[in-house]
């Protein structure tokens, strides 16, 4: 097992998503307002509810986060991606509408050809973290985006904060890392989850880096509970002329946001 945050991104974490696929959904079940705050993030998405709206759930997972969407965004057209066979095979498993289906593949390989055209959002939950290259990622979202079409980033930034970082190591080596060897039989991946964490960007960090991958209106919004300041959501949207570029929008950020829970 690669001993550095890094070193995992570059293969070992897609394995041990696989591994701990069979248990995951009992993991996150016991985390408190996990299905709502997603909810809150898709809904913050902004994409228009209705047939012929195409969202992407980049890093899908086991699929909560497309139940979220499917559920905020009824009548949208839903594609799952992930790179863990293991977790798009939970996620498949599951009862879906015709709308919804599941693409096997790495975010950052993705093409507009391989999702039947550009779509119109992309929401990406607990993602770019774990991706060797986040600035590569970002630039392969907004290849995939229409004109204009929203971003939503549901993840995790702590490094601005001394409390929350505090907070993040209490919950982690008291509650995920125990209760996912108690589930799975191993710990390797949820001792990623406390480091890779703490090794992300901050919050000004992430907005920045969204805005110079070309996106505009980059806005972070809080969550509620015991999640705020460590779990946020950061919208942006693509410009609305593809040969826009890096300035377009400002940079803010914001408590609530359109919908938030």
């Amino acid at each position: 097992m690669p001993d550095s945050v890094q070193a995992m991104k570059a293969g070992a974490v897609t394995a041990e998503f696989d591994r701990a696929a069979a248990g995951y959904d009992r993991l996150v079940g016991a985390n408190p307002g996990y299905h709502r705050d997603l909810r809150a993030s898709a809904r913050r998405l902004g994409a228009a509810p209705g047939p012929g709206v195409r969202v992407l759930d980049l890093g899908c997972g086991t699929g909560a986060s497309t139940a979220a969407l499917a559920a905020v965004l009824p009548g949208a057209t839903v594609i799952g991606v992930d790179a863990s066979a293991g977790m798009l095979a939970a996620a498949r498993a599951k009862p879906w509408p015709e709308r919804v289906r599941f693409v096997h593949a790495r975010a950052e390989e993705l093409a507009p050809r391989d999702l039947g055209g550009p779509v119109d959002a992309v929401f990406a939950a607990y993602l770019l973290r774990n991706c060797p290259d986040p600035d590569a990622a970002l630039g392969a979202v907004r290849a995939l985006l229409q004109p204009g079409g929203r971003l939503a980033l549901h993840e995790y930034s702590v490094a601005d904060s001394a409390a929350a970082r505090a907070v993040w190591t209490l919950v982690s080596w008291g509650v995920i890392i125990p209760l996912g060897r108690l589930v799975t039989g191993r710990a390797d991946l949820y001792r990623y989850l406390w480091r890779s964490v703490l090794e992300f960007d901050g919050l000004a960090q992430l907005r920045a880096r969204v805005g110079a991958a070309g996106f505009a209106d980059v806005r972070a919004h809080a969550m509620p509970g015991w999640q705020r300041g460590i779990t946020h959501t950061v919208t942006a949207r693509a410009p609305a002329d593809p040969g826009g570029g890096r300035a377009g929008g400002g940079v803010g950020e914001r408590a609530g946001g359109g919908g938030g829970a």
